[in-house]
């Protein structure tokens, strides 16, 4: 993985194979309009899951799920919005979960999945 975009489309792999393994049903995969993309769109039960996906080789600027700011939780707020107003699925219950994927040399990615991570 020589550059970065390479390693996000790694994680995200990593993340939505993660996602099916613990019961999710991918619904959407990098969805984009003019206001930005969605990682991973899912359903869980009654719930539909938007899930930001960050993919780090290391924890020195911090765990990939902390860099999930509040100005970013307030862009997947509106990009959720977006999603919804383009595709016919319906829910009562909308989520918003961080996958934090650390790709380490030699060994297996380690996944951090943060269920209702904000709101």
């Amino acid at each position: 993985m020589s550059t970065t975009i390479e390693l996000g489309v790694h994680g995200e792999r990593i993340a939505a194979a993660y996602l099916t393994r613990e019961g999710l049903r991918v619904l959407d995969r990098n969805w984009r309009c003019r206001d930005g993309e969605l990682d991973i769109v899912a359903r869980e039960g009654s719930a539909l899951v938007f899930c930001e996906v960050k993919t780090r080789r290391g924890t020195g600027f911090g765990h990939p799920v902390e860099a999930v700011t509040p100005t970013k939780q307030r862009r997947l707020r509106t990009l959720a919005q977006r999603w919804l107003a383009a595709h016919d699925e319906h829910a009562p219950d909308l989520r918003f979960d961080v996958v934090g994927v650390l790709v380490r040399p030699s060994r297996p990615a380690l996944v951090t999945h943060l269920r209702a991570a904000f709101q």
